[in-house]
């Protein structure tokens, strides 16, 4: 004859209310150690050159030139004919890695430019490119994008007179963005200031003694400093957005 089960007593019943159990299983079992857990970023902080060789020239992501033109992997120097879908998700990182914004940010870009009257490729461009960290960047106060929203971030740069913090600030036409005056934001610009010979787009004009610049109009697609595709991503959220 079978033996009934034994009662729970209160100590082992305890132990299945404990604080411990109404955790989720991923904190149970997470390692003690907090230096081994992973800690996940919103922007990239891998190998530049890595992505220059996989989706092209990127102007906002790095200045340098990779040695190697092939790209990246074991079977990277491999000819592979992309699909559709890859063609266009392509395109899709282009933008990304060069303005760095992240996933969530260009989504809604791609839903605001929706919105607005005109071309949805165009208009998204514009959005990006009037930010004020593309203004900075274009302006050559810094030699990368993710330079120019730490000057940005940082409160070194001033829109019409007053400090601006927020690199996703959309600048309009008529509004004058310069270095604030104080030592150390000059000194800063100074030190992070491109030397190399980018050309100052249209809807930017700068003073004679390399002071404040001005917004003068609403950038031009033939302005924009990518080589990109923009009907292709558009062509990406369609589905998505």
């Amino acid at each position: 004859m079978l033996k009934p089960a034994p009662r729970v007593t209160g100590s082992t019943h305890s132990c299945f209310l404990s604080g411990n159990s109404l955790r989720p299983l991923s904190q149970q079992f997470s390692t003690s150690n907090p230096s081994k857990q992973v800690v996940s970023m919103s922007r990239y902080r891998g190998p530049r050159l890595r992505i220059v060789r996989r989706l092209g020239e990127l102007p906002g992501l790095t200045q340098k030139t990779p040695s190697k033109q092939a790209p990246p992997g074991q079977h990277g120097a491999t000819a592979k004919k992309p699909t559709q879908y890859g063609v266009r998700l392509m395109e899709k990182q282009k933008l990304r890695y060069n303005y760095g914004v992240t996933e969530h940010q260009l989504i809604n870009y791609v839903k605001k430019a929706r919105r607005m009257k005109g071309s949805t490729g165009e208009i998204l461009l514009q959005l990006l490119e009037m930010r004020l960290d593309s203004i900075v960047f274009r302006l050559g106060l810094a030699p990368t994008m993710s330079a120019a929203r730490q000057i940005v971030c940082h409160g070194h740069i001033t829109v019409n007179g007053r400090r601006v913090d927020i690199p996703s600030y959309q600048c309009k036409p008529g509004e004058t963005v310069g270095v604030h005056s104080h030592k150390q934001s000059k000194a800063l610009v100074e030190s992070f200031k491109d030397s190399s010979s980018r050309p100052m787009p249209s809807h930017l004009s700068r003073g004679s003694e390399g002071g404040d610049a001005q917004v003068t109009a609403v950038v031009n697609r033939a302005d924009v400093g990518l080589t990109i595709n923009e009907l292709l991503i558009v062509e990406f959220y369609s589905r998505k957005v």
